[in-house]
């Protein structure tokens, strides 16, 4: 296991790594739902799939349920360092991006939860930025997130050392992102509900200046290397 690769070759969206498991007649988890693109794609890429989709973010949660076309998903408030099901309960849990987002003296309780949640020899698949990329050097501008990664990262390989998981596969990938303008990143980077971030003229027109530098043709595009790993509870 490690915390960086440098030498990635793979471009892919991250859904068509999604679409190669095996996740038909499952019972699934993901924690940290977000606004459920994720959650939309593994309900309706297979069949017989049966999903929990939890949101600790109260405002991003009401959101999700006034979503009506999911039939198989069930939208729940929670967070992962409080998983309000019973153990043994699902096949697979997911994390996108969302591990490194819980409070550091939180995160062994959170893998605790899932171990505790996952059925046995059940898998969790988390998937995390790296921290380093043309983007990552916009986000850091206003949210530095190389501690909080860090941890996320040595929390995964905790729980493998103490043989609570065995580490399944470890997948780098480069995963990409456009955006239409800047109001866009504005909205969905800046303005997150789930963050707040207070920020001075002079940071603000540092980070559209850098936005800028990417822009062409009216849009701005990044490529995001990602790290997944796959563990199976033992």
């Amino acid at each position: 296991m490690k915390l960086i690769e440098k030498n990635i070759t793979t471009k892919c969206a991250e859904k068509e790594i999604i679409k190669t498991l095996d996740l038909d007649d499952k019972k699934i988890l993901e924690l940290g739902c977000g606004a459920a693109g994720y959650t939309r794609i593994i309900a309706q890429s297979g069949k017989n799939r049966d999903i929990t989709a939890m949101e600790i973010d109260k405002i991003q949660h009401n959101k999700n349920l006034r979503i009506n076309d999911l039939d198989n998903v069930e939208f729940v408030l929670s967070g992962a360092q409080e998983i309000p099901v019973s153990d043994n309960s699902f096949d697979v849990v997911f994390m996108f991006k969302s591990l490194h987002h819980v409070p550091s003296e939180l995160m062994s309780k959170a893998f605790e939860e899932i171990k505790r949640v996952l059925k046995p020899k059940g898998f969790v698949y988390i998937s995390e930025p790296l921290f380093y990329g043309e983007y990552n050097d916009l986000l850091k501008i206003f949210h530095d997130e190389q501690k909080v990664r860090q941890n996320a990262f040595n929390m995964i390989e905790k729980f493998v050392n103490n043989n609570e998981f065995s580490s399944y596969k470890e997948i780098f990938f480069y995963d990409s992102i456009t955006f239409n303008s800047f109001e866009e990143f504005e909205n969905k980077l800046i303005n997150a509900t789930y963050q707040n971030h207070d920020l001075d003229d002079i940071s603000y027109e540092k980070i559209k200046k850098q936005f800028g530098l990417h822009t062409k043709n009216g849009l701005t595009k990044f490529l995001k290397p990602i790290r997944v790993d796959i563990l199976q509870k033992n």
